[in-house]
């Protein structure tokens, strides 16, 4: 049971829509079932003689008997309350009593109270029903509704326990502000794909990924096309900054603007100085390779990054997990803007998904993230990726790294109580898994073929290694369908001078396998990390130019600055070698 608490200004708009046909006449017999004084609120749904005028009129009485001066400038308070899909219907009894919980609960309307707010409940649907109130008690104050939200949240919890229905994630106040039913009903008239809200929280994440400094966040954010205003001290310091979407204006003919505080807890201006008060690694090797190179080169090293996140997750504390949280936030922003056409949706949808996951009350030590920004910095800078050859293949490498921290961000919030962030990382865990396929088809093709054509005598022989150096997982891995992309692999390292058995345990004692949904998938992409393999073998080879293996792993390297990245509808279809 979702309640969903807004205020607005006009009275007579809210009920017209609640009486109304719908935006796409989803509106069935819209009428009351609950009321401050039942008596005393007409009923355009069921009384032919009472008209939304006269509803207005009661409702607003307790507002209008007072001097203008007095009057809230937003005094409706509006708070839809929906079941969960797969939920019973309600009765309009059942409605009923939820609606007095509720307005008892927010401080509206408690119980006994003959002086409270004036509301009403109105259903026109089976699943939900709108509470609407006005924001002055029969007294002329102003009612108690501190929290109202939060408080709405707990009530629907203790209904859902109480009658059977689907007991849904707890709150804890970190997450995002979602938009108005106001917002969503102009979207929708406007043609908007979405609410300006989450359009602008998805542009402004994406401008902090990676970013340097504050000037260096403000410059992305005027590149990617929004409007923008600084608010600045008579210093000429920054004391906060706002965003609009060019065209969206409100009735004046002025732009509907959004402080970051509005689009999510972490994006004001002080807490984004905080995540950007860790200088980022600028090393410049990463010039040394073609510009059509850096995509890749910036890729490899990320997931090595994003391994070490993993490890932190699993064993460092809860300030340190927190702060690895957000940085993988913001390294699967990085990777999001600058993806593949192929894996771009699923990617997007996976780093809206995270954006809840990075949030908790657990304190963040910025400064443990350092490299997953820098990881970042280094993925924007390099521009986008192709969706082929090595750019696609270490597309693959860093986006099986990637599954495995959802995983593990899954675990630490599920150890925590974090109901609501664990789900958020559920979800872009599936997206990951998504996008994975796809760009993954192509190379683990191109290696099952190799390692399928390596001498029987060679392939026994890997058998061995891994029956060595995993004995209770080696049968279900030879039965993978990475199996041979895993023979393959092996192979080229050892052709490239390595020795594949101390290469194969140090790929195990990098990180524990069990949270892999393909242990083979998440072996080659490692194995070929760690021994400075092609991402993408070419088709018509079974082996690599003898290459001296690295010393140690590549540091986090940046490329250059891209220009601002339009999202890509193109479908996304996942097929291929399962992760």
């Amino acid at each position: 049971m979702v309640p969903d608490v807004s205020t607005g200004s006009r009275t007579y708009g809210l009920l017209a829509y609640l009486y109304g046909p719908g935006r796409r006449d989803e509106h069935v017999d819209p009428h009351i079932v609950a009321a401050w004084m039942p008596e005393l609120a007409p009923d355009p749904g069921r009384d032919p003689a009472a008209t939304l005028k006269q509803l207005t009129d009661r409702l607003d009485l307790p507002v209008l008997a007072l001097p203008k001066e007095r009057r809230p400038a937003r005094h409706v308070w509006h708070c839809p309350v929906r079941t969960a899909p797969g939920d019973r219907h309600l009765t309009d009894t059942e409605w009923a009593a939820v609606a007095r919980r509720v307005v008892h609960a927010t401080g509206i309307a408690e119980y006994g109270d003959d002086k409270a707010c004036r509301w009403i409940a109105v259903r026109h649907a089976d699943d939900h029903i709108h509470i609407v109130a006005t924001l002055k008690r029969e007294d002329g104050r102003s009612p108690r509704r501190h929290q109202d939200g939060i408080r709405a949240q707990a009530e629907c919890r203790k209904i859902e326990k109480e009658w059977g229905l689907q007991i849904l994630n707890e709150g804890d106040g970190t997450a995002a502000q979602r938009p108005t039913s106001a917002e969503r009903a102009k979207a929708e008239r406007t043609g908007r794909p979405e609410p300006a809200r989450d359009t602008l929280r998805e542009h402004v994440r994406q401008a902090l990924s990676g970013a340097a400094d504050e000037a260096e966040f403000f410059r992305r954010l005027a590149e990617a096309g929004l409007r923008l205003e600084v608010r600045r001290a008579p210093s000429g310091d920054a004391l906060g900054y706002k965003v609009a979407l060019p065209g969206d204006r409100n009735r004046d003919g002025q732009p509907i603007w959004f402080p970051g505080s509005r689009l999510a807890p972490d994006l004001s201006l002080p807490q984004i100085r905080l995540r950007l008060a860790a200088d980022l690694t600028e090393d410049e090797s990463s010039f040394a390779v073609r510009p059509a190179e850096r995509p890749a080169r910036a890729r490899r090293t990320a997931a090595h990054v994003a391994e070490q996140a993993v490890t932190h997750l699993v064993d460092g504390s809860d300030m340190v997990g927190a702060a690895q949280l957000v940085g993988v936030g913001e390294l699967l922003d990085a990777v999001a803007q600058t993806a593949p056409a192929a894996t771009r949706k699923e990617l997007a949808d996976a780093a809206r998904a995270f954006e809840r996951a990075t949030r908790s009350h657990t304190r963040a030590e910025h400064a443990d993230h350092r490299a997953l920004r820098s990881a970042a910095r280094g993925i924007v800078r390099a521009g986008s990726a192709l969706g082929k050859g090595e750019d696609g293949g270490t597309t693959a490498m860093l986006l099986s790294t990637m599954v495995l921290a959802a995983v593990a961000a899954i675990r630490w919030h599920s150890a925590r109580g974090h109901a609501q962030q664990a789900a958020a990382a559920r979800r872009a865990a599936e997206h990951l898994r998504a996008a994975y396929r796809t760009a993954a088809t192509p190379p683990m093709a191109t290696m099952r073929e190799q390692g399928r054509r390596l001498p029987a005598p060679q392939r026994d022989r890997y058998a061995h290694t891994l029956e060595a150096a995993l004995p209770d997982q080696a049968p279900r891995i030879q039965r993978e369908s990475g199996w041979d992309a895993l023979t393959a692999t092996l192979a080229q390292a050892e052709q490239t001078g390595h020795d594949p058995d101390a290469l194969l345990q140090q790929a195990i004692e990098w990180r524990e396998l069990n949270t892999a949904d393909s242990v083979s998938d998440v072996l080659v992409w490692r194995l070929r990390r760690i021994a400075d393999l092609p991402a993408a073998p070419a088709s018509n080879r079974t082996s690599t130019t003898r290459r001296k293996p690295p010393a140690t792993p590549r540091a986090p390297q940046v490329a250059p600055q891209p220009r601002a990245v339009q999202p890509d509808t193109s479908p996304h279809r996942p097929r291929g070698s399962r992760h």
